[in-house]
């Protein structure tokens, strides 16, 4: 069994999501968001990211992580702090030693759904499905969830091609 960490970054609200892994089998372990004040100062809010995955890397033990790709959008500042979020989401599990993925956002929704052109809906109703105990407050933690979900399949991949082990 492998326990995995996925993170949907966001200045604002960064999704989280632990799954346990054993063989082709998912178990939901716990979902949440990590909120920062948005009239907080940008320094603050990360360092409240950081803070709250740091917590979430000692609690649940985690050995490897996987965090979702930022996309770039028209606004400038805002792709830029979302950057920043980011930046902590890749680095806490880095500073512990976790080994961290990153997948773009059409690898999340064909990994969960079938099609990179899934709705935000259609993600969390099979991250739902895959995961019948989710707690699922918020679609950043659905987000989070899926990019959990997506790294357990691309890992299982990766350890078949390793061990040269063939898939009807």
């Amino acid at each position: 069994m492998v326990r995995l960490l996925g993170i949907d970054p966001g200045l604002r609200f960064t999704g989280w999501g632990v799954i346990d892994v054993a063989g082709n089998r998912l178990s939901h372990v716990a979902d949440g968001v990590i909120a920062t004040d948005g009239d907080s100062a940008v320094p603050d809010r990360l360092r409240c990211l950081h803070d709250g995955l740091m917590d979430l890397v000692h609690r649940f033990e985690p050995a490897e992580a996987a965090v979702e790709e930022t996309y770039v959008n028209r606004n400038g500042s805002s792709t830029l702090k979302l950057g920043y979020a980011r930046g902590v989401a890749l680095l806490v599990p880095a500073l512990a030693g976790i080994a961290v993925s990153e997948y773009g956002a059409m690898a999340v929704k064909r990994a969960v759904v079938g099609t990179g052109a899934a709705s935000k809906e259609q993600v969390e109703m099979m991250v739902r499905r895959l995961l019948p105990t989710a707690t699922i407050k918020r679609a950043d933690a659905s987000d989070a969830l899926a990019v959990a979900i997506c790294h357990a399949h691309h890992r299982a991949s990766a350890l078949r091609v390793a061990a040269g082990t063939r898939t009807a």
